[in-house]
């Protein structure tokens, strides 16, 4: 897993508060910063968190947009499918 932050504001980019924040709330997994929001524009986001499973060869085969569990949402126990789905897939899909 590999997260990127996406500031909304000015003082979302500065990395030693994220990084304090991360410890605060007990992330350990790599979190690039995005300060440009390059992969934002990429993905065409309009939501934070915006959340993709991305396969072996690099190709964004799912994604969700918001919180997975908002308002009762079942987006956990679906990235939880869709990450099973893929890990049963044969190696090179190309």
């Amino acid at each position: 897993m590999i997260g990127i932050h996406t500031p909304e504001t000015e003082a979302e980019k500065n990395v030693e508060s994220v990084k304090k924040k991360m410890k605060k709330v007990g992330l350990t997994h790599p979190i690039a910063i995005d300060n440009k929001a390059t992969m934002w524009k990429r993905y065409s986001n309009s939501y934070w968190p915006s959340i993709y499973l991305i396969d072996k060869q690099g190709i964004a085969r799912w994604g969700w947009s918001g919180e997975l569990s908002w308002k009762g949402a079942k987006g956990e126990a679906r990235m939880r499918e869709k990450i099973e789905e893929l890990l049963r897939e044969p190696g090179d899909q190309r």
